[in-house]
C-alpha cells in the first residue's frame, strides 16, 4: 500500500509524517514552498500535477493504492477533481478538513457565501482589511468608496487592482499582540477572512475582538457530494491503518 497525501496544511504534515513512523509507505505532495517542511524521511514531490492526466500518471507511476486530501478548505478545484478521479479509478479516498472557526463572546461576525457580498456589510468610507490572500482579490466587487487594505506574503508584482487600495506586505507567523497593533495602526474597521479553522490564523479573530471589530467571514465552498469526511489527523491514521 503507497498512500498519496495531499498535504498543504499543518493537518496534511502530521498525517503524512505519521504514516512514514506506522511503516505505511506515502507520497506526500505540496504545491511548492512551505515554511514547515515534512519530517526527514517522509518522500516529498513538489509543485502541481499539471491536470488530472499528471495526477494519474503521479499515481500510476508510484503505484499509489489511496489518497488522503489534506489541502486548504479553500482549494476547491483540487479536492473535486481528486473526489472525481478516485471516484472513476476505484481508489480509496479521504478528505481531512479541520472544523471551521465558531465565535466566541464578544466578536461581531457576519458570514457571507461569496466574495462579492462583502461590499453590502462594509459602509463607504470604511477601512476593510482582507486577510484572505490576493488570489482572488479581484472577485470582491463593489467597494468603491471603501479604503480596501490586502495582505501578502511577498511583494507585489504590480498596483493594487482597486482605487484607494494598497498591499501591506508581511510574512507569519502572526502573534495576537502583532495583529491587534497592525490594525489599529492601519485603521482598520472590518476584517474580512476566510473560515480556514485551525489555530495558525487564529491570532487575527482575536485581534478583531479585542479592538471591538466587524469580523466578515467568507464560508467554505461545499465538499465534493459522497466524499468520505474526517476532521483530524488521528482519523485519517486510523482509516489509513484500515485499508
Amino acid at each position: 500500500m503507497t498512500v498519496l497525501v495531499l498535504a498543504g496544511t499543518r493537518e496534511g504534515r502530521e498525517i503524512a509524517a505519521g504514516l512514514a513512523t506506522r511503516s505505511v509507505s506515502v507520497l506526500a505532495s505540496l504545491a511548492g514552498r512551505t515554511r514547515q517542511p515534512l519530517k526527514a524521511g517522509v518522500p516529498v514531490r513538489t509543485g502541481g500535477f499539471g491536470g488530472e492526466a499528471g495526477f494519474r500518471e503521479v499515481v500510476a507511476d508510484r503505484g499509489i493504492t489511496a489518497v488522503i486530501d489534506a489541502t486548504h478548505p479553500f482549494a476547491q478545484d483540487i479536492t473535486e477533481r481528486t473526489a472525481r478521479i478516485c471516484r472513476e479509478d476505484g481508489l480509496p479516498h479521504l478528505v481531512v478538513r479541520r472544523p471551521g472557526w465558531t465565535p466566541e463572546p464578544g466578536d461581531d461576525w457576519t458570514r457571507i457565501k461569496a466574495e462579492a457580498d462583502l461590499a453590502a456589510h462594509v459602509p463607504r468610507g470604511q477601512t476593510v482589511f482582507l486577510a484572505t490572500g490576493p488570489q482572488r482579490l479581484d472577485a470582491f466587487t463593489g467597494l468603491e468608496g471603501r479604503r480596501v487594505l490586502c495582505r501578502r506574503i511577498d511583494p507585489a508584482p504590480g498596483p493594487f487592482p482597486h482605487e484607494n487600495g494598497q498591499w501591506v506586505v508581511s510574512r507569519p507567523p502572526f502573534s495576537i499582540n502583532d495583529e491587534t497593533a497592525l490594525f489599529a495602526l492601519l485603521g482598520v474597521d472590518v476584517l474580512a477572512t476566510k473560515d480556514s479553522g485551525g489555530e495558525d490564523g487564529r491570532a487575527k479573530l482575536e485581534a478583531a475582538r479585542a479592538l471591538g471589530l466587524k469580523v466578515v467571514l467568507l464560508d467554505r465552498p461545499p465538499l465534493p457530494e459522497g466524499a468520505r469526511v474526517v476532521e483530524t489527523v488521528e482519523e485519517a491514521l486510523q482509516w489509513a491503518e484500515g485499508l
